[in-house]
């Protein structure tokens, strides 16, 4: 068909009107009622079915539906929903198509209409149920606008024709004037008794000189008169006015809000207003939206409103905390008043996908929605979300926040709809952003949109899409809200940090000293900034304690303790308005006294030494030694996990600061709460002791389900050769560990890996710098220790590794060289050939010679682990 070509609408004199309905255009007819619209879109039907066009009923509205369907029209749609091999729901009937689209996401309905426009493909004829229904299921005009203006440009491209009824009065005039912005005509209908009047107030590349005034429309005649006669034109403007009685300044979201909180002001019952702002605002999901039904009130509801950016879900993490602080607050209320306060600001997840409509991104969000598109499309999003912009509306509502907060630092962290829930943590996969928030307010301004821009851009990075695939989340709706909070922290010279920060769980599978009792759960604690104790990072070493024997010490030689501390803190630098590491020495020299004690230990045998030589010094390291033996904070600690844990019925993971005061006082943030994900089983697995020859056998270093599989590929990685391959190219080797990841992925084999030292540090010096991503497809992974160049494993349990780890139900042991290596014969594999040559041809030799992969052919490599007896040992047969 000719692009532009003129149809025929139903209605002659409405075809002369507007000089035709033209391929190409997206109708809107704005409403007082369905009725009014049925005048119009059923002379459209007939017409069409006469002309044998491809007509097509797009139905997602609750309303009666606008095209008559049967009792057996419902009951085939409901068999085509539940069909698993048709792509959608869709019945045909007296040549019309009828599909049904369920409006539940944002996402997934636009990216099934885009597909079902896709499938029909040119000049297609289109009606589609009422777009204010949509306003109602998402709760903001917002996001139905937003669907218009990503749906109506596809439309046009198709030369299709499409009629969308909106009622009027229902929406903001900002939300109209944009979708008014977006079609090709906007027809205002209006209606007293018999007198239906049309009104154009968009028709797009077409003029006449009564185009625009008012018509009427005789319904039984179909003649469509222009309004010219004084007396016609006086009733016709009174019906406007005594319509226009109900139109909107603001948004419905807005709307709904003011209205509830008039309602509670009268002393109305408003417990379903608040069982629907839990959903609006907070979860969809059922086990954690009664989680927080049960603990939050009318109160709690409207101070997360009031200082909520844009509208939407806060999203899992910001939900995680507020809940988390509420159940201490009504449970605990002794240990909830030595809480920091929270003062968190929300930006809702509609503002994500407005940010990408807006930027005009949206097409490549659904190409990275397909399978072909996911990876590589992801990387065009990636940069285009980092380099988008935001209007001058948002910009205002950011510089509340920043007025606010004034120059106090702040993070903004990733809340997307499924980050934190029960089954999925999305550990350490989208980015937190650190605003030193230092400077003139534009320079604040610049920083804090370049912060959100950063965050938004990360659900594009290639942890989170490989992430999303293992855990079969591709498909569904990941929408991102943003955490604004102050960081927590005291001032010292030109630096701003915490004096400790850590992680803290419930229940702890790993037990590095006998007798502890994993249900009491651990902590991991760090001094500074909380990042040195969620990431692998150079050089350093957290504390790590189990609570029912928070004072065991597994390493009694104090110069082992002494090396396996923190050496490096990250803190904030005001000067410089930056994140980085200082030298703990740097740190502990702007503690005060008290803040000091509570980070280091004595190396009193040092200190007697130096004593007898006449100098006298203190030597000391930084391992939260005073902290720990403060057992009011342990005892607060293990309260607040145990509260969590019982108020989840399940094993919690918490994030927080602590801030020291004089005397042993302390305050306590709580920043993250969410559950934990954990490996169980009540499988017992019987080690053979006697079976074919053992490559290595271990226990007490190792976390992980019990199980028993058959290795098909093993990845070794000679620590010595690591050590020798020049430092500037260490990082390359992850990138190869990858590739073979993929190998492995593609081959479906069960395989296992081992490396030197700590897998995902970011110091290549003390390991593999791999990230997930690069690894995910192993089904087991080992660190091996090389004292000769240093190279130690750390069985990093709290880190974010360490929970992808778990949740891809990956086994994860050490090789170490002490009592706890039963036996390791490494050169028992010494003979077999290395495939690596076959997967990659162009490396170097000495890549061949450091890394080997050995596939099991002919013999079988069986790996044995007891996750009770913490045992684990693999055998060739």
């Amino acid at each position: 068909m000719v692009a532009f070509e003129r149809t025929k609408c139903g209605i002659e004199q409405l075809d002369e009107t507007l000089d035709n309905i033209r391929l190409g255009d997206n109708v809107v007819w704005q409403v007082s009622n369905l009725k009014e619209f049925s005048y119009f879109v059923n002379p459209f039907i007939k017409q069409a079915l006469n002309d044998k066009r491809n007509l097509i009923y797009i139905h997602f509205g609750k309303h009666e539906p606008i095209i008559p369907m049967t009792e057996d029209d419902i009951n085939k749609l409901k068999q085509e929903k539940i069909n698993s091999t048709t792509e959608f729901t869709m019945i045909k009937r007296n040549g019309i198509k009828i599909y049904d689209v369920d409006p539940k996401q944002f996402e997934s309905f636009t990216l099934e209409v885009h597909n079902i426009i896709k499938k029909e493909g040119w000049d297609a004829f289109y009606v589609f149920d009422c777009l204010s229904d949509l306003q109602e299921i998402w709760s903001t005009d917002l996001m139905m606008g937003n669907f218009f203006r990503v749906t109506c440009p596809y439309l046009f491209s198709l030369d299709t024709i499409a009629y969308f009824p909106v009622i009027r009065g229902k929406h903001s005039f900002e939300a109209i004037a944009k979708i008014r912005e977006t079609t090709q005509l906007f027809l205002d209908i209006y209606s007293n008794n018999n007198d239906v009047y049309i009104h154009p107030i968009k028709v797009w590349n077409r003029y006449s000189k009564e185009m625009f005034l008012g018509h009427k429309y005789d319904l039984r005649t179909k003649e469509v008169t222009a309004l010219t006669d004084g007396m016609e034109v006086s009733k016709f403007y009174k019906v406007i006015n005594s319509s226009n009685m109900n139109e909107q300044n603001t948004d419905s979201w807005e709307r709904f809000f003011t209205k509830t909180e008039l309602l509670h002001e009268s002393g109305v019952d408003i417990s379903d207003k608040c069982d629907m702002m839990c959903s609006m605002m907070m979860a969809k999901d059922k086990k954690m939206s009664d989680k927080i039904k049960e603990y939050f009130d009318y109160e709690d509801y409207m101070a997360i409103y009031n200082r909520l950016v844009g509208s939407g879900m806060i999203g899992g993490k910001a939900c995680g905390m507020l809940l988390a602080r509420k159940i201490i607050e009504k449970q605990k209320p002794e240990i909830f008043a030595n809480f920091e306060p929270d003062d968190s600001f929300y930006i809702g997840s509609d503002l994500f996908y407005t940010y990408i409509v807006s930027n005009d991104l949206w097409n490549i969000r659904v190409k990275q929605r397909s399978k072909e598109g996911y990876y590589e499309a992801g990387k065009k999003l990636e940069e285009g979300l980092k380099n988008g912009t935001f209007s001058d509306d948002i910009k205002d509502k950011f510089i509340r926040i920043l007025d606010y907060y004034g120059q106090s630092p702040i993070i903004v962290r990733s809340s997307s709809f499924l980050e934190d829930g029960f089954g999925n943590a999305f550990a350490g996969k989208y980015e937190s952003v650190f605003c030193v928030n230092q400077g003139t307010l534009e320079e604040r301004l610049a920083a804090f949109e370049d912060a959100v821009k950063t965050v938004y851009a990360s659900t594009m990075n290639i942890s989170a899409l490989e992430y999303r695939i293992l855990n079969d989340l591709d498909d569904k709706d990941e929408q991102m809200a943003l955490l604004v909070q102050r960081v927590s922290g005291s001032y010292y010279g030109d630096y701003f940090f915490p004096t400790i920060a850590g992680v803290g769980f419930s229940y702890s599978p790993y037990s590095p000293t006998p007798g502890t009792n994993q249900n009491d759960g651990m902590l991991r604690l760090v001094m500074g900034l909380g990042t040195k104790a969620v990431d692998r990072t150079q050089k350093d070493y957290p504390r790590i304690i189990n609570l029912n024997k928070p004072h065991a010490i597994d390493r009694p030689d104090i110069a082992e303790r002494h090396r396996y501390s923190q050496h490096y803190l990250d803190v904030l630098d005001i000067k410089d308005i930056s994140i980085h590491e200082i030298a703990v020495d740097e740190g502990l020299e702007v503690l005060p006294r008290y803040g000091k004690n509570t980070v280091i230990e004595h190396d009193w045998d040092a200190e007697s030494r130096l004593k007898e030589r006449g100098q006298y010094r203190d030597v000391v390291f930084v391992n939260c030694n005073g902290i720990v033996n403060n057992d009011e904070f342990i005892k607060t600690m293990k309260i607040i996990l145990k509260t969590l844990e019982t108020a989840y019925d399940y094993p919690v993971d918490i994030e927080y600061t602590v801030n020291i005061g004089q005397d042993k006082s302390f305050v306590i943030n709580l920043l993250q709460c969410r559950p934990l994900q954990i490996s169980t089983t009540n499988e017992t697995i019987e080690i053979p002791s006697d079976r074919g020859k053992t490559f290595f056998h271990i226990e007490s270093a190792s976390m992980g389900r019990s199980r028993m599989e058959n290795i098909e590929t093993l990845v070794y990685v000679n620590p010595h050769d690591y050590y020798q391959y020049p430092y500037a190219k260490k990082s390359s080797i992850a990138r190869i560990i990858g590739q073979i990841n993929e190998y492995c992925k593609e081959g479906n084999k069960k395989s296992m890996l081992i490396v030197p030292g700590r897998i995902g540090t970011s110091s290549p010096e003390l390991g593999i710098p791999v990230a997930f991503a690069e690894i995910s497809q192993f089904s087991a992974i080992l660190e091996e220790s090389y004292s000769q160049v240093g190279y130690v494993p750390e069985l990093s349990f709290g880190s974010h590794m360490f929970q992808d780890l778990v949740e891809a139900d990956i086994y994860y042991g050490a090789l170490f060289e002490d009592e706890k290596t039963l036996s390791y014969n490494k050169n028992l594999l010494d003979d077999f050939a290395n495939k690596l040559p076959e997967i990659n041809t162009e490396l170097d030799d000495e890549i061949y010679d450091m890394i080997k992969v050995i596939e099991f052919d002919d013999e079988d490599l069986e790996f044995y682990h007891d996750m009770k007896k913490d045992e684990s040992k693999c055998i060739l047969l």
